[in-house]
């Protein structure tokens, strides 16, 4: 468009440092010079030799009044806008002065001649609309809703038949908990697969992430994703593995675990020193386990990721198959030496009844409801009444069993 003149410039919106670097780097690959704003500056960035700008969301928000101010210098006829993860751009109709991402990318850009909004995953938790995306009225249930209806969407089935991404295959760790009721002798023993009362599956999940001792859900786990790693190396000799973790010192317990198994491991959180740069530079470095929190599940791109282990309480669809996805790439080294399929990564996750649900269906793309459609919740009760019990559990023992597969996307048979 820029060699076509149907563009002037771009100003690129995203929500992280890390993947404003991959954008920079991105760029320069097909000749483009994106260059990140600072707001620092007195005087005008732009010249000849730069196509654009690029700053994150929090940044642009935080430095709208000079950004607008700067904005005035371009000619606003020819402007394009982009906002990688669109999603994150949300609109709360009752809440007019909050979501202030999405406020100040709409006033920001409001005289460009193209507003782009890029997402793989898109569709928000709390089921809140996106600003700048197409919305239709559709019937569902016999109530009209508003659909998000994207300009071009891709399946991700679609790309694993080309060849563009990696199948998944999943295993989940089945497993027992038993819980008493505080104060009292009475026992009850809840499996973490079929497990549908709410309160008890969350409690579930969180017994399984813990590293409670040798025979928990978590340790057979880490153990089975170790063992298919291993296997993966021998033909793929710079593949890694990927661990989300609960939180901070979860994630500490997890890679002094896999040290301890002797492996090379990169540890990265909010907190941590040098953890950007560390993550910026884990497609080259020899270690073959990285342990986060959640820098690591939206944007990251790392292709040499072949194994994904859940270890974390959230459950939304998005934090999953943003986390999952993060195996699905395919460097174009390995692409030049792998059939088409590509060869799977492995994900590894409890066996909680959400997460398994989602797993069935990542690679189909769904229309996204907005406001007040009752068949997006993520949990129903069978018959409406609260599953609370009245008095708080504790989990005295937990146990692994079996692993739950569930095989890659179904492929064309030409292609098998």
């Amino acid at each position: 468009m820029l060699r076509e003149r149907r563009i002037k410039n771009c100003i690129i919106f995203c929500h992280r440092n890390s993947i404003m670097s991959q954008w920079i780097q991105s760029s320069k690959k097909i000749g483009l010079e994106i260059q990140e704003w600072d707001p620092n500056r007195n005087k005008n960035q732009l010249n000849s030799r730069v196509d654009g700008w690029i700053l994150t969301y929090q940044g642009a928000s935080k430095n709208s009044k000079a950004l607008e101010r700067e904005l005035e210098n371009w000619p606003r006829e020819g402007i394009m806008a982009i906002a990688d993860e669109a999603h994150h751009l949300g609109v709360n109709p009752d809440e007019p002065t909050g979501q202030v991402w999405g406020k100040s990318f709409l006033s920001l850009t409001d005289k460009s001649i193209l507003r782009i909004g890029l997402t793989g995953t898109p569709f928000r938790a709390d089921n809140l609309a996106f600003c700048s995306a197409k919305r239709v009225l559709v019937k569902n249930a016999g109530k009209v809703l508003e659909q998000i209806n994207p300009d071009l969407s891709v399946e991700p089935r679609a790309l694993i038949s080309a060849g563009d991404v990696r199948p998944l295959e999943f295993h989940f760790q089945d497993g027992w908990v038993e819980h008493s009721f505080q104060g009292q002798a009475d026992r009850d023993v809840s499996s973490l697969s079929t497990e549908q009362r709410e309160t008890w599956r969350a409690r579930n999940l969180r017994r399984a992430v813990s590293l409670s001792n040798p025979k928990c859900v978590a340790m057979h786990l880490l153990v089975r994703a170790q063992r298919k790693l291993d296997l993966v190396r021998q033909n793929h000799c710079n593949a890694a593995g990927l661990v989300i973790a609960r939180d901070i010192e979860h994630a500490k317990g997890i890679a002094n675990l896999l040290i301890e198994n002797g492996n090379q491991v990169d540890l990265v959180h909010s907190q941590g020193k040098n953890s950007l740069e560390r993550l910026q530079n884990f497609q080259e470095s020899q270690s073959n386990w990285l342990v986060s929190v959640d820098m690591c599940s939206e944007g990251f791109d790392a292709p040499r990721i072949r194994i994904i282990a859940y270890l974390t309480t959230v459950v939304t669809r998005s934090r999953f198959i943003q986390a999952i996805t993060r195996g699905v790439r395919v460097s174009d080294e390995r692409a030049c030496s792998e059939p088409i399929p590509r060869h799977p990564s492995y994900v590894f996750c409890p066996a909680d009844p959400l997460l398994i649900g989602y797993a069935r269906n990542w690679s189909i793309a769904k229309p996204y409801l907005i406001k007040g459609n009752n068949n997006l919740l993520e949990i129903n009760n069978s018959d409406g009444t609260s599953l609370s019990p009245k008095l708080p559990l504790e989990a005295v023992n937990d146990q692994a069993a079996e692993i739950i597969q569930i095989d890659t996307v179904e492929l064309p048979s030409f292609l098998n």
